[in-house]
């Protein structure tokens, strides 16, 4: 099998932000036309306008806000592509909320669901005992590191 190794220069143009130029954070999509910007940058870019910035189709005529959506797959190809990203992203998260005396929120703080534990033992055909499905060795959150399937349920496409 013929293997074809992409550099990230030529795909940068499809994951990154239009508007601040840089990778896509908590990416948005504009359901309107489908052109995708980080979250921060296409709300206050909306806060004026009330059309795409990509197209300058008009997403609503007075509320753009919500005809916007979080593009979780899209977040993860981001991820997954640029090394050290959503690392670099959680560590200036925590900073921002230990700067303001806030709690860091559960999925910021990197906490697993035992939920998750639990789909993914199964998924892996493993079965733990209840008191050590609690306790993660390096090796388990290694293996967890290289999963990329997504465990979260998916809307149903009719």
């Amino acid at each position: 099998m013929l293997t074809r190794k992409i550099k990230l220069w030529d795909i940068n143009a499809h994951i990154t932000c239009r508007l601040c130029n840089g990778y896509l954070i908590d990416a948005t999509t504009v359901t309107e036309c489908l052109h995708t910007f980080c979250r921060s940058c296409l709300v206050k870019y909306l806060e004026e306008n009330n059309t795409c910035p990509t197209c300058r189709i008009v997403i609503h005529q007075s509320h753009p806000l919500q005809y916007i959506g979080h593009d979780r797959t899209m977040q993860d190809i981001v991820y997954k592509l640029v090394p050290g990203l959503q690392e670099a992203e959680m560590r200036k998260q925590r900073e921002f909320y230990h700067k303001l005396g806030m709690e860091v929120p559960g999925d910021i703080k990197g906490e697993t669901c035992s939920a998750k534990q639990h789909l993914d033992s199964h998924r892996n055909g493993e079965t733990k005992a209840d008191e050590s499905s609690n306790k993660e060795t390096s090796e388990e959150k290694q293996e967890e590191d290289n999963d990329y399937h997504r465990s979260d349920e998916q809307p149903e496409v009719n």
